[in-house]
């Protein structure tokens, strides 16, 4: 699990959800060489050049699932915001078998990044601002390169629905920013998005033996 731009949160440890289902789930700080304002810049250049220390943290941390007893050594990634941008980073060729992409934003050469890339489940807001084209991007680059996908965009979400975050734990530009981007946590929308999340990696991590489907998805679905 890679957090968003607030950094290691209890939002993001409260992963019962995940684990009450079955599976095992780490989440690396990517922000540990320091304060949030002081790492972040480092791990956004990361993400822009597809290699750094975050990456390395990244695999590190599938490597360590990887190697425990009670892993079967099929293994998803799921990120929220920045860490959505990094979660669709990852799926071509850096050993994970499915990827949930939460309001993450998608490069120019999407297309091309993501060839050969894992089933890749996607999650958006239709309020977000921040991403707004993202959904349409994404399906795109997807269906092009024959993955097998499913995104969906929540029509009452905004960004960062699927995070409730303690005030506390937020300073105050970051909470500037939070209003800026429309950001805000959405109870009912991320009851069906972790749904989908479970349901979609119950499908490539458990499954044994899965055959691709020639038709690999729909196009982005609407949920009101």
């Amino acid at each position: 699990m890679i957090h968003d731009a607030f950094g290691m949160s209890s939002d993001l440890r409260r992963a019962d959800w995940l684990a009450g289902k079955g599976y095992l789930a780490a989440a690396p700080d990517l922000y540990h060489g320091g304060g949030k304002l002081s790492c972040m810049p480092s791990v956004l250049r990361d993400a822009l050049a597809r290699k750094g220390r975050a990456f390395e943290d990244l695999e590190a941390t599938r490597a360590w699932l990887a190697g425990r007893d009670d892993c079967t050594g099929r293994i998803g990634v799921i990120g929220y915001c920045m860490g959505g941008s990094f979660a669709l980073l990852l799926p071509p060729g850096r050993g994970f078998s499915a990827s949930s992409v939460n309001y993450g934003g998608v490069p120019k050469d999407g297309e091309e990044l993501l060839r050969g890339a894992c089933p890749v489940i996607g999650s958006y807001g239709a309020k977000d601002r921040s991403v707004r084209s993202a959904p349409r991007r994404l399906e795109q680059a997807l269906r092009v390169n024959g993955v097998e996908h499913e995104i969906t965009v929540y029509a009452d979400a905004g960004h960062s629905f699927l995070n409730d975050h303690d005030p506390a734990e937020v300073s105050t530009i970051f909470r500037v920013l939070a209003r800026l981007s429309g950001s805000r946590f959405r109870e009912a929308s991320t009851r069906d998005a972790r749904r989908r999340i479970v349901a979609f990696f119950d499908t490539h991590l458990k499954a044994a033996d899965r055959a691709s489907p020639d038709c690999p998805a729909s196009p982005p679905r609407e949920v009101d």
